[in-house]
């Protein structure tokens, strides 16, 4: 059995652990929160260190992405820095495969037409990937950024400004202690403090970093699709109160919940069995095409207004 681990500066709240069977061997699966401590996770990171077979490393970023420029952050090149011996990964490297997977799901399998949709994307530096491809798509994308990453009245309706900005501020930006873009620990429990209704209210479909969006969400989210990553049962229950049409995962159930991006990329690192820096993305691409991995649909109500 091979054992992958999820290390996340998020709440240890949202913690699990499943067991899986990825082409024909068993995988222990597990999800440790440290609730916001840089600390507590170098410290676990340095435990797990040639103990298992790949460790994830959730909640932060090691690099963002925009356009074709790479940016790294100090507090994921730290945490990066702690394993020394096992193979790891933020889940940054396949998010430009699978998530963009997704946006084609949404389209072929959903038969979501997404050309003119207004779509709210939450944040596009940590999911560049998805945020192209539905750009490409020919959806009406607002980049949310600034609003939800630093809480500023500043949307961005062009993939072009996006980029622009994105190459002005984030050299410095990636130098600030990650807490102050990102809701970790505890914060990832407090309830929605709704904020910015207007741009929730405009969109059709709201993608991106669950925490980001669920941090200033409103009550009412009636007929929309979410398009997202890691999501709790509980998380599940919430979009429904808010009556939320349907929920899209870009990672599969594993155990009752979608895992990040990171945990499967972990999983990935070990089945090919090389250093995060060696793959590429057509390993990728080969192991998840045997895999035939799904992104997670749930029908949360009787009827969606964007199929």
């Amino acid at each position: 059995m091979k054992t992958v681990v999820s290390v996340s500066l998020g709440s240890s709240s949202r913690d699990h652990r499943t067991n899986v069977v990825l082409l024909g061997e068993a995988f222990d699966i597990a999800r440790i929160g440290v609730d916001g401590s840089i600390d507590r996770a170098v410290a676990k990171l340095r435990e797990l260190d040639g103990t298992v077979d790949a460790i994830g490393l959730g909640g932060i970023d090691v690099y963002l992405y925009a356009g074709s420029k790479r940016y790294a952050l100090r507090d994921g090149l730290r945490l990066l820095e702690a394993v020394k011996k096992t193979p790891v990964a933020d889940g940054s490297g396949l998010k430009n495969t699978l998530e963009r997977n997704a946006v084609r799901f949404l389209q072929d399998d959903l038969a979501v037409d997404l050309r003119g949709r207004k779509v709210l994307m939450v944040s596009a530096l940590d999911r560049f990937g998805m945020a192209q491809a539905l750009v490409e798509a020919g959806a009406d994308v607002l980049f949310g950024d600034f609003i939800f990453a630093l809480d500023l009245d500043k949307p961005v309706r062009s993939l072009a400004e996006f980029e622009r900005l994105a190459e002005r501020y984030l050299p410095d930006a990636c130098k600030l202690p990650f807490q102050f873009f990102y809701p970790t620990g505890k914060k990832q429990d407090r309830p929605p403090q709704a904020k910015y209704p207007e741009y929730y209210a405009e969109a059709e479909i709201i993608a991106g970093d669950f925490h980001f969006m669920r941090q200033f969400m409103p009550e009412r989210l009636d007929g929309k699709l979410v398009l997202t990553n890691t999501v709790t049962a509980r998380d599940v229950d919430e979009l429904r109160e808010r009556r939320v049409a349907r929920l899209v995962t870009t990672t599969p159930d594993f155990g009752g919940r979608s895992f990040g991006t990171n945990v499967i990329e972990a999983a990935l690192l070990a089945i090919v069995q090389k250093p995060w820096a060696e793959v590429t993305a057509a390993d990728y691409d080969g192991v998840l095409r045997q895999l035939s991995l799904a992104p997670r649909v749930v029908e949360l109500a009787a009827a969606s207004s964007t199929s």
